[in-house]
């Protein structure tokens, strides 16, 4: 191959065209920051959609169809944003239906699965539900299905053991299932929410239901009484349905129940869902009978936010409705994280004119 020299090269009009090539590209990109002249970098930042599930009801709880678009107005930081996407009701949903299985909830074991078969039985044909149960493990007992028949026999199979990561398992299933599936979805958490042997912590799994687009309600059992029934006996106190009502710093039994209801109703109030305590069997089914119900009577609404600002962190949400007395709930924050800003270093001049040489 021949070599043209370099001065006669770049006269080319094709040699022109490909040295002016990086920058032009670089101006439908965006442009570079200040760079060296020996090295040019493009900047790429994509925009974040971020999607709120509405619940919008009157002054008797009822669920109000039918609002339009026109209707609703979405605040963050206190700067309205316009809403670039929105669904009415009644749409399909993917509900992440976590079960505590841990040695504290042994003697509820059959009250919880019967209450977890009649929640599935609430949903409409093409909903979708992901089954978890955990104690010490987390287990994942059906992928994403509508299958009622899977659900079933999953739920049945659901065995009690020790050790309790409600952490665990809640983050697991945001980052390994949920944030990868698109559309309106939600956590269904039924525990006592006492956390005895999580990796994850309390502040770490807030936080990463607050980075996603979905709903958590949680039902929060009753299992204290029979935690101090075992402590009552000699037998029983030193088993593991002792240790589980203990968290991993060894708190008094009240302390750690007042912890974890604290938590479930935070992570609830965070994502727009909502808690629930039940405290009797007929509670239990009546919670997951709402849950159901609400979960198929809501607006979703989406926006990219005005502020791109490259620092992230959390954000306010504030949502109104334009009909009177009615009542809003959805997320109160979500957490901004910018896009990785990806760096290319533009060619150098004498590596362009290579380039055009070798074609």
């Amino acid at each position: 191959m021949r070599y043209l020299p370099l001065p006669l090269l770049l006269s080319l009009p094709l040699a022109a065209f490909l040295v002016a090539a990086p920058s032009s590209r670089a101006q439908q990109q965006g442009p570079p920051r200040p760079a060296d002249p020996e090295a040019e970098e493009v900047v790429r930042v994509n925009t974040m959609l971020v999607t709120v599930p509405v619940s919008v009801t009157d002054r008797q709880g009822r669920f109000i169809p039918g609002l339009r678009k026109e209707q609703f107005r979405i605040f963050e930081d206190g700067a309205e944003q316009e809403i670039a996407h929105f669904e009415s009701a009644d749409k399909p949903f993917t509900v992440a239906l976590l079960l505590d299985m841990s040695d504290s909830t042994k003697y509820k074991r059959e009250d919880i699965q019967a209450a977890a078969k009649a929640f599935v039985d609430k949903l409409r044909p093409e909903d979708r539900v992901i089954l978890v149960a955990f104690d010490k493990n987390v287990a994942l007992l059906t992928g994403v299905t509508s299958d009622r028949q899977v659900l079933y026999e999953a739920i049945g199979r659901a065995r009690t053991g020790g050790g309790t990561s409600v952490y665990d398992a809640v983050e697991l299933v945001i980052s390994r299932h949920l944030s990868r599936i698109p559309g309106r979805k939600a956590i269904v958490l039924f525990t006592d929410g006492v956390d005895t042997t999580s990796r994850a912590t309390y502040l770490s799994t807030l936080r990463a239901a607050e980075e996603l687009d979905a709903l958590a309600y949680a039902v929060q059992y009753n299992t204290i009484d029979d935690a101090a029934k075992g402590a009552q006996s000699y037998a029983l106190a030193t088993t593991q349905l002792l240790v589980d009502a203990m968290t991993s710093k060894g708190e008094p039994l009240s302390s750690a129940y007042k912890r974890a209801n604290l938590f479930l109703r935070l992570l609830t109030d965070k994502t727009g869902g909502r808690f629930y305590y039940a405290d009797t069997v007929k509670n239990l089914s009546e919670s997951f009978a709402r849950i159901a119900e609400e979960l198929r009577r809501q607006y979703s609404i989406s926006y990219y936010p005005k502020n791109q600002s490259p620092e992230g962190g959390g954000r306010r949400i504030r949502v109104r409705v334009d009909v009177p007395g009615a009542a809003v709930r959805a997320r109160k924050s979500y957490i901004f994280r910018p896009a990785a800003k990806k760096r290319e270093r533009a060619p150098k001049r004498w590596e362009v004119a290579r380039i055009s040489i070798s074609r």
